[in-house]
């Protein structure tokens, strides 16, 4: 007896595998952080922080003018003193994308960052102190056209909720996110997005599936402290990788002991593998065997090191042998596929279009690349 699914039409299996694939992200209300629409039908935002003392304005602008190149939409820049939120003005005046001011807890350093320009203000309401403060700062945001984040973390949860769950939970940190969320809304303030974040895995996605049920404001996730480059992105990978399947999130930001740039490269490279976002050029690579014709593994890694300066969506399969590569090739804008005697197939567009024979593989393919992005950007061709 065939199966149902050998039973059912080419289309029809098209079809089916083209809805498995999309992702039905959960419906909020948009705010604005600066230029940059969050939540609603806009496209999930990748954001970063920067680590400079923040009155190195040159030394800040440095990395925020970085993570705006690998494709940041939003940076967030720490005010803990007042110098700090003087150096802001400068910066955001300077800045090529939105600035997020992160406020611990004085009350003063939110209303002069917003003076300063930034476009969302990074609080903990609870952390602000009286209602009238709470009120000024709301004020500030008001007048000056900023958005808020309430910023839970699982490392500092207030004091009544710690005794009322003995640890960090789930629980604890929507009820945190609920209660600062209330004052905001109580003051007839509703730009605000929340996030709760945990540097463990099953307590912040456990924290964000509760919290997405409880409120249509906008969520920015993120693994809090999730480590270095490596291990921070595979724990981040899969926390926020099962939040954005399941379509909760609509700000991201891929917490590492790296270079801020790194954190904004491997979130669109989460984003790229969930059909969520295309930017720049994705390679789809074999891990190499003994019947590789060429060097794999460092030909794909100069290949992408290369290309990292390309922001128009593109894919690339390099392949070291004949039996998969043509299939690859096929699904790709450009494909290489090794063959014997120094000889390798190019494909274009999904075609087999010309021979490479004992030729640089690396600087063939960038050129490529790089010649299929001048053709789409001068509307030759289309993306």
């Amino acid at each position: 007896m065939l199966s149902s699914l050998t039973q059912r039409s080419a289309p029809a299996v098209a079809n089916a595998y083209r809805a498995y694939r999309t992702i039905e992200r959960r419906p909020c209300r948009q705010i604005m952080v600066g230029t940059v629409p969050v939540g609603g039908d806009a496209p999930i935002s990748v954001q970063t922080m920067t680590n400079t003392p923040t009155t190195d304005v040159a030394g800040t602008l440095a990395q925020i003018n970085a993570a705006a190149e690998a494709g940041a939409d939003i940076v967030r820049v720490s005010c803990p003193d007042q110098d700090s939120t003087a150096a802001l003005r400068e910066i955001c005046a300077a800045s090529p994308v939105p600035i997020v001011a992160d406020i611990h807890f004085h009350y003063r350093r939110a209303i002069e960052a917003a003076a300063a320009g930034a476009a969302c203000l990074r609080i903990n309401p609870g952390n602000i102190g009286r209602a009238d403060r709470v009120r000024e700062v709301i004020s500030a945001a008001r007048d000056h056209g900023c958005s808020m984040r309430i910023g839970v973390n699982a490392g500092s949860l207030e004091k009544h909720l710690l005794e009322k769950y003995a640890e960090p939970c789930p629980e604890a940190l929507v009820e945190s996110a609920l209660e600062h969320a209330r004052i905001l809304q109580d003051n007839d303030f509703h730009e605000f997005k929340i996030s709760v974040k945990a540097s463990d895995v099953f307590l912040a996605v456990a924290a964000y599936q509760q919290l997405a049920d409880a409120i249509d404001c906008p969520l920015h996730i993120g693994i809090t402290e999730a480590g270095g480059l490596r291990s921070g992105t595979v724990k981040s990978a899969i926390g926020l990788g099962g939040l954005l399947w399941a379509g909760i999130g609509d700000t991201v930001r891929v917490s590492l002991s790296a270079d801020p740039a790194e954190e904004v490269r491997v979130a669109y490279e989460m984003l790229k593998s969930l059909g969520l976002r295309r930017r720049g050029v994705t390679v789809i690579s074999c891990p190499s065997c003994a019947r590789q014709q060429f060097d794999v593994i460092s030909t794909v890694q100069t290949i992408e090191e290369r290309l990292e300066h390309i922001d128009i969506p593109m894919t690339v399969s390099i392949i070291g042998c004949v039996v998969n590569g043509p299939g690859e090739a096929r699904e790709t804008d450009i494909g290489l596929t090794g063959g014997g005697r120094g000889t390798h197939q190019i494909y274009v567009s999904g075609m087999a279009d010309h021979r490479l024979t004992d030729g640089d593989i690396v600087e063939h393919v960038v050129g490529l690349v790089e010649a299929r992005a001048a053709a789409i950007r001068s509307g030759e061709i289309e993306a």
